[in-house]
């Protein structure tokens, strides 16, 4: 039955309805011939049923992390709601347009109506639900409260996800436009200079230094190009290889962002973002701290900031206060520490370490527009010499001719 089920696909029909009126839709069966029994229980003659088409740009749409943070979203406000757990896979399901994110819905929901806990069908999946959000869902489940347990799921990843972004927003932007600037200049150095070193062979006279410098560099470009380009991409491919199969390297990665200017305080705070975040998410949902700070380790994204988690699970572990461990590693901010050490004494820790990711996530936030409004005079002006030099250095030997003349 379980094989049988994972085949269901999407079809679309159209029929009268009683009153004869035309209806279309769409609805999802084994085979169009349950799909039209399923449309005359409901009291539609159907006139025609097909499979759903596919497109071929949809059919290889890859997961991402916001995808899980949708669906747990929709899950939560499902189960809020007073939808049965089944009904809600098949509702959401329905109202997707990633065909691979319908696909891992209705296998979690085939497993789940085998007999299967929610967090047991989540947890065969761990290229999607990391242990973090199968442990939470899991207590949901053991606690009975299930959809407060994915409100607090849903709020995380869409809080983490939106850090990220952050993220990546102040490094793409400079590092499209650097890209843009190598090619125009490639173009130039490539198809233009060698036009205006035609011209100045005519000249007859000594071209200025600067000149023959572009024109040297622009032969060895013209003559080397095609190994440069390829070596740039060798470079890239070994440099992602190494961060996937080196721990080494990742480490000395991790190290070396937070080291670096204005990009390595984004990254610290951003870190310390997440480390609020999720030990404020994983404690509220009554998780124990030492086992809370077993997720709050992996999630932080930073090998130093894990070595510190582990530090303060040991401490913990061993009776030591939590905001006391945590100023022992010398990695922690003084406010976070202080409001952690509130949140402790009050017990309202949850809230309190929810205030200083807030406090964190909104500090990233302004260092990115701060950094991406700083970035764009100063890329601006690297554009004008890049490319203004070049212009510059042909079209000096025509104001030396206009001089002479």
């Amino acid at each position: 039955m379980a094989e049988k089920a994972l085949k269901t696909s999407v079809f679309t029909w159209e029929g009268k309805d009683k009153k004869g009126s035309r209806v279309k839709g769409e609805l999802k069966g084994t085979n169009p011939a349950l799909v039209k029994a399923q449309l005359r229980k409901q009291g539609i003659n159907p006139t025609k049923v097909r499979k759903k088409s596919v497109s071929i740009f949809s059919a290889g749409k890859k997961i991402k992390p916001m995808d899980i943070a949708l669906f747990t979203r929709q899950m939560a406000t499902m189960m809020k709601a007073g939808v049965p757990l089944l009904q809600s896979f098949d509702i959401i399901g329905e109202g997707l347009d990633n065909p691979n994110m319908r696909k891992l819905v209705d296998e979690v929901k085939q497993d789940v109506a085998a007999g299967n806990s929610f967090a047991a069908s989540l947890r065969k999946r761990p290229d999607y639900f990391d242990d973090l959000y199968c442990n939470l869902v899991d207590s949901g489940e053991q606690s009975g409260a299930l959809e407060t347990l994915l409100d607090r799921v849903a709020t995380y990843k869409e809080k983490t996800e939106a850090l990220k972004a952050k993220i990546k927003k102040a490094m793409n932007y400079p590092i499209a436009v650097i890209v843009v600037a190598l090619i125009v200049s490639a173009i130039l150095l490539i198809k233009v200079v060698p036009q205006f070193q035609s011209v100045f062979s005519s000249f007859g006279a000594d071209l200025p230094t600067f000149t023959l410098m572009v024109v040297a560099l622009s032969e060895v470009v013209q003559k080397w190009w095609l190994a440069m380009l390829a070596g740039l991409f060798a470079i890239i491919f070994a440099i992602k290889n190494l961060h996937k199969h080196s721990e080494k390297f990742r480490d000395w990665i991790d190290r070396t962002a937070l080291k670096m200017p204005i990009v390595g305080d984004i990254i610290y705070k951003s870190a310390i973002a997440r480390f609020a975040r999720t030990l404020a998410t994983t404690f509220a949902a009554g998780v124990p701290l030492v086992d809370a700070l077993d997720s709050v380790a992996g999630a932080t994204g930073n090998i130093v900031f894990k070595n510190a988690t582990n530090k303060i699970k040991a401490d913990v572990s061993s009776g030591m206060q939590l905001n006391f461990s945590m100023r022992s590693t010398d990695v922690f901010p003084s406010m976070a520490i202080q409001m952690t050490a509130i949140g402790e004494e009050s017990g309202s820790l949850d809230e309190m370490l929810d205030k200083v990711a807030s406090y964190y996530e909104e500090e990233v936030d302004n260092a990115v527009d701060g950094l991406t409004s700083l970035m764009e005079p100063l890329i601006m002006s690297v554009l004008g010499v890049l490319i203004g030099g070049l212009v510059i250095a042909m079209y000096l030997p025509i104001f030396q001719l206009g001089q002479v003349v």
